[in-house]
């Protein structure tokens, strides 16, 4: 019976096989390019207009408002400020759990709303897309939701995505 001994990858032969260079060569450096004249640094380019993006509907003021306020008292509970309590009749229930769950985790600096934008979601204005930034210490963290009236005069945040 022979004897099974190891040999190295050298002796076995290599599984590799040479890689071809299908890089064009080089081509030859003449120097640095000519910095740019004065004139051509102050030189007045006709640039053509671009249209206007169409307009995105409007969310209603209200919605603008209570988003706001909304968002500010959710950062607020999360960073253990505000009883979540509070939160009841602002969030659809599935959210009430959310936020108490970002609750749970210690956060070295408080969060600080910065920006807030909101556009309407279709065409109707009982809901809106909302939209916004917040600083935690050095950091920039987004912050997504939907709004939507969900009474007379009572608005409500049915989706919240927390980045």
């Amino acid at each position: 019976m022979p004897s099974h001994t190891t040999r190295s990858p050298a002796a076995r032969g290599s599984f590799t096989s040479p890689v071809i260079d299908y890089e064009p060569a080089p081509a030859p450096v003449t120097g640095p390019c000519p910095p740019p004249s004065p004139a051509a640094l102050h030189r007045r380019t006709p640039r053509p207009l671009r249209p206007a993006p169409a307009a995105a509907p409007v969310a209603p003021q209200p919605a603008a408002l209570f988003a706001d306020a909304a968002l500010r008292r959710v950062l607020e509970v999360i960073d253990r400020r505000r009883p979540a309590a509070q939160l009841r009749a602002l969030l659809a229930p599935p959210l009430l759990a959310t936020v108490v769950t970002h609750a749970r985790l210690r956060h070295a600096a408080p969060a600080r709303l910065r920006r807030v934008r909101l556009r309407a979601a279709g065409s109707g204005s009982t809901a809106a897309e909302v939209f916004a930034t917040y600083t935690r210490g050095e950091r920039v963290r987004a912050i997504a939701g939907r709004v939507e009236l969900v009474g007379p005069d009572r608005w409500q945040l049915v989706a919240l995505q927390i980045g």
